[in-house]
């Protein structure tokens, strides 16, 4: 990570750093702590309806995850088309974070955080993850002045995220209990 920009502030990446380990961490400690309830509905859909609602959803998501890796590759371009591109890869982002709210409150509420076996920790990790990956790039977008190599690391990060969270959980789901390496 590169050092502040002349004449900025250092908290901010120092932020970038200690702000998604507390997030993360902070996920963690609440899904280990509360107590959940599998009956839990999202949006009115409990048992295997919530799961095939969140599978939709998570699908959705990943959907959205692979334009912001088109829309900010397509960032890098130079010229006129490059602002709506970056309105669009910020509009999309929020969206995505939207998007997974719901998700994740089910999933944290309904279930908690466990490691029960290798899929069920690798989703619960990779959960808490995605929110600490998340504040870090708010930060660092915020911040500027970074070396070119910092956001597309976070934004891969992000994305990975979004990835494994599929893979673990709505693949999963949808491929009848079932994903490739499980």
């Amino acid at each position: 990570m590169a050092g502040p920009r002349p004449g900025g502030s250092p908290v901010v990446p120092l932020l970038a750093v200690l702000a998604p380990a507390a997030v993360s961490l902070g996920l963690l400690w609440f899904g280990r702590a509360h107590v959940p309830d599998p009956g839990r509905s999202l949006f009115g859909a409990s048992g295997e309806d919530a799961l095939r609602l969140k599978s939709w959803l998570g699908s959705a998501l990943f959907g959205l995850a692979l334009v912001q890796v088109v829309l900010a590759l397509g960032m890098y371009r130079r010229g006129p088309a490059a602002r709506p591109v970056r309105v669009g890869h910020r509009v999309g982002g929020w969206l995505a974070f939207a998007l997974s709210l719901p998700i994740a409150q089910h999933c944290l509420l309904a279930y908690g955080v466990r490691f029960t076996d290798v899929r069920v920790g690798l989703h619960s990790a990779a959960g808490c993850f995605l929110y600490g990956a998340f504040a870090a790039k708010v930060l660092l977008v915020r911040h500027g002045g970074l070396r070119g190599w910092v956001l597309p690391v976070a934004g891969g990060a992000l994305f990975c995220a979004v990835g494994v969270l599929w893979w673990s959980a709505a693949l999963w789901f949808l491929n009848g209990y079932a994903a490739p390496g499980f």
